[in-house]
């Protein structure tokens, strides 16, 4: 089976389905890595794998079931029980409520009968010597690098009972480099997204993280309270990947979300910040390219597996400080009569702005400059206010330039109301969300300078 070509394997599936309706969707999943610690590479690995999933669906006289099955290393013995198995789910099961015409039109992917795309350890061709001038520099500096560098390509082909033929091949790579003190009392952290590992130096991280453990040589107490923060653009993805998860249509519809307006509706066309923001997703986005269409392998409040193959447009889901989008299936659009609006891929954050981090560093008179956030968890879905720690650096900022590090803190802020009282936006970058890196990787945030952002209390955590 590892031997078939996965639109073969899709074509036998849609042959061997006796369902009123079809989808079968090849993953084919192939990733290096690259691991390393006390300057030092510790592992290294390429692997390979293939999932199928086949959406089985059956017409009945109260509408139309759905039954979905995924498998891992299928073999060719396990097609037809896997096809089986959907079926028997959807017969078993009572009518789908996201139930849709299946989607046609969509032109053909002239790749799609082409083998897999796949990565290998040589995508780390030039990265891996620039690491080991890094881990050089890094040892005649004092200070020890730990991280891992990790490259998947996935080839997704996604075929219908009602001709749909579409592939897309979906690079992903993420580095994380955390550089320490030899005493492990300081520690500062980095992380970069990026496609091909051709567009992200080491060196040129070390370089930042030393600068960021010298600031640490100085510890400052601070209490608890609300502070001038500003929130690098790797925080600012990871506060407005969740908001953007909080954003379906059907759960403001029915006030369940920060997006509700209260008495009834949703917040559609308020204002929610005075900075001219414009939050987007677009799958043609120059270094962020995601799929063009939906590929759902099951279905939630903003995605539906009777939606495969829609063409994804791009979106403004914030346009100049005002909501003007939320996410929507094609079932829940014909609920709540907005437009169809599918789950997003990328998400980019445009603020006007064109200063750097450096440079709104050196404009602040007092305040706090944060590395990263990490385990953020919801408090409030009605005001969508999160919780989490800072991490790997809080540095006190003065008279424009960095005087010492700080506590970490817990804090508790909504990104919805962060929008609203944010009073600068930097220039807008690619960034990696460290929280999120593990489900979502493809962004591009500005800073953001927040006038008193809640650190509610001081914490111990690294």
């Amino acid at each position: 089976m590892s031997r078939t070509k996965p639109h073969e394997i899709v074509e036998r599936a849609l042959e061997l389905s006796t369902a009123d309706g079809c989808v079968v969707i090849a993953d084919e999943q192939s990733t290096a890595n690259l691991r390393w610690a006390g300057n030092a590479l510790t592992t290294n690995g390429v692997t390979r794998g293939r999932t199928l999933t086949v959406i089985a669906t059956v017409d009945g006289k109260e509408g139309t079931a759905s039954g979905v099955v995924s498998r891992s290393a299928v073999t060719a013995d396990d097609l037809e029980p896997l096809v089986r198995a959907a079926e028997a789910a959807a017969r078993g099961a009572g009518p789908a409520e996201d139930a849709q015409p299946p989607v046609t039109g969509t032109p053909a992917s002239p790749d799609f009968t082409e083998a897999p795309a796949e990565t290998s350890s040589a995508v780390f061709a030039d990265f891996a010597p620039a690491l080991g001038e890094a881990f050089a520099r890094a040892r005649a500096g004092g200070r020890e690098l730990y991280g891992f560098a990790n490259h998947e390509l996935v080839s997704t082909y996604v075929g219908t009972s009602t001709g749909l033929r579409l592939r897309h091949d979906q690079p992903n790579g993420t580095l994380e480099l955390n550089a320490k003190s030899p005493d492990r009392q300081r520690s500062a952290w980095a992380g970069r997204s990026t496609r091909d590992f051709k567009d992200v130096d080491p060196t040129v991280l070390d370089a930042e993280l030393a600068v960021r453990l010298g600031w640490a040589e100085r510890k400052i107490d601070l209490p608890a309270g609300r502070y001038e923060t500003l929130l690098p653009p790797t925080a600012v993805a990871d506060l407005l990947i969740y908001q953007m998860w909080s954003a379906a249509a059907r759960d403001a519809v029915e006030g369940r979300t920060v997006f509700s307006k209260p008495g009834g509706g949703t917040r559609l066309g308020e204002k929610l910040s005075r900075l001219p923001l414009t939050l987007r997703s677009d799958p043609n986005a120059p270094g962020l390219e995601s799929a063009p269409f939906v590929i759902a392998h099951s279905s939630g409040d903003d995605a539906s597996v009777f939606d495969n193959g829609l063409p994804v447009p791009a979106t403004e889901w914030i346009r100049d400080g005002e909501l003007a989008r939320l996410t929507t299936t094609r079932h829940s659009a014909g609920m709540t009569g907005m437009p169809v609006a599918p789950g997003f891929g990328n998400l980019i954050l445009d603020g006007g702005g064109d200063r750097s981090l450096e440079e709104m560093v050196a404009s602040t008179e007092r305040g706090l400059l944060l590395t990263c956030l990490w385990y953020i968890r919801e408090v409030d879905p009605a005001t969508l206010l999160l919780t989490g720690l800072t991490r790997d650096g809080v540095y006190l900022v003065e008279n424009g330039r960095v005087v010492g590090e700080v506590n970490n803190f817990r804090f508790n802020e909504s990104p919805v109301d962060l929008l609203s009282r944010a009073t600068e936006a930097g220039r807008t970058e690619k960034t990696l969300p460290r929280e999120w890196s593990d489900w979502f990787t493809r962004a591009a945030m500005p800073a953001l300078r927040i006038p008193d952002f809640n650190m509610s209390s001081v914490s111990k955590g690294v």
